[in-house]
């Protein structure tokens, strides 16, 4: 059986200009080591993060091609699922082709011009860790043409679609969030999701993804980057999901980073006092006077001032009750962040073959 179900984004790579460049990078970055990848005829490398694979850096097979962050999605049937993916309307820039021993992979785009890959598993399903610092967390694609890419990926990979509400005033970014087929469409099941290249986007500026990492500090990742040569496109901002930020690595490559909130840990309770005991292991019974006086002053509580209650403490919010109230914030923050992300860096449009 699969380890991954068709159409779960279960691999990521970059394309760059230098591969052992990107290997100081991103070992210094996140932390990751490196083994022999298996692009035939062109450099590669497998990221791992403690010890389990997590993405891959490749050599572009042409210096005009975009360099990038690129997704994969989980198929059965490479083949036949490229078939659909040409009836759907979209295009197989790369017919399915072995990845070594690893896996048959696909490059195609959907009919807004994004362009994703196909994994389908020989001896390796994809990611061995995700959702964790250093690994993969989420993607979603940014198109102009929401009325085809929708029902594109609805139709191929069977994804459920729930599109988040729009604040009160009727603004916000259209978005819609996607789950696996057979799951109720929603915030607790979805795996990446859609938004929409608006007129604040650059008119050239074509359909593509964004491809999140989990990190421990948002901010210190951001700081770190600088540091070797990277640059910020989003400063670190909050959400109901986490502080996120959108980077660009020291050869051109956007991703963004985000820092899930910490749950509030429970508050211990007070240990009980314990009687005090004389030498022989039995209650303490000398102290007859003292019980005597809080008899007396059981008897006589008018001499006393009354105690205060104690106020009840406040609800404390959640990230699952946050998240449910909070999806147009969401929707916003992620949509800001891309606008300044990406302008700098897709101003060209993606070739239409490799």
């Amino acid at each position: 059986m699969a380890a991954f179900a068709e159409g779960m984004p279960c691999w990521v790579d970059a394309s760059l200009p230098d591969v052992e460049a990107g290997k100081r990078f991103y070992g210094e970055l996140f932390g990751w080591t490196f083994t022999e990848g298996d692009a035939p005829g062109r450099r590669s490398a497998v990221a791992l993060s403690d010890g389990r694979r997590v993405a891959a850096l490749t050599a572009k097979r042409d210096g005009r091609m975009p360099t990038e962050w690129g997704v994969s999605f989980a198929a059965a049937d490479a083949a036949a699922l490229a078939r659909r993916i040409q009836a759907a309307g979209g295009q197989v820039i790369i017919s399915p082709v072995p990845l070594g021993t690893a896996a048959v992979t696909a490059l195609c785009a959907d009919p807004g011009g994004a362009v994703f890959g196909l994994w389908q598993e020989l001896e390796r399903p994809g990611f061995e860790k995700q959702g964790m610092p250093g690994s993969f967390c989420w993607a979603e694609v940014y198109t102009r043409d929401k009325e085809h890419v929708d029902p594109f990926y609805e139709s191929v990979f069977g994804f459920q679609g729930a599109d988040l509400e729009a604040d009160d005033d009727g603004g916000g970014v259209d978005y819609r969030l996607w789950s696996p087929a057979g799951k109720e469409p929603g915030e607790e099941t979805a795996i990446g999701g859609r938004s929409v290249i608006t007129e604040a986007f650059p008119a050239a500026m074509p359909g593509h993804f964004l491809v999140y990492f989990t990190v421990a500090d948002c901010d210190e990742t951001a700081r770190s980057l600088v540091r070797l040569g990277g640059r910020v496109q989003a400063e670190p901002f909050d959400t109901a999901y986490g502080r996120i930020a959108v980077l660009v690595d020291d050869q051109g490559a956007t991703f963004a980073v985000l820092a899930e909130p910490e749950a509030a840990e429970p508050e211990a309770a007070e240990p009980e006092a314990a009687e005090p005991e004389d030498a022989g292991g039995g209650r303490d019974t000398s102290g007859e006077d003292e019980s005597d006086a809080r008899e007396s002053d059981a008897r006589e509580p008018e001499s006393r001032e009354p105690d205060t209650p104690k106020p009840d403490a406040p609800e404390r919010d959640t990230p699952e009750r946050d998240a449910r109230e909070s999806g147009t914030r969401e929707r916003d923050a992620r949509a800001s962040g891309a606008r300044e992300s990406e302008s700098a860096e897709k101003g060209t449009a993606k070739p239409e073959s490799a």
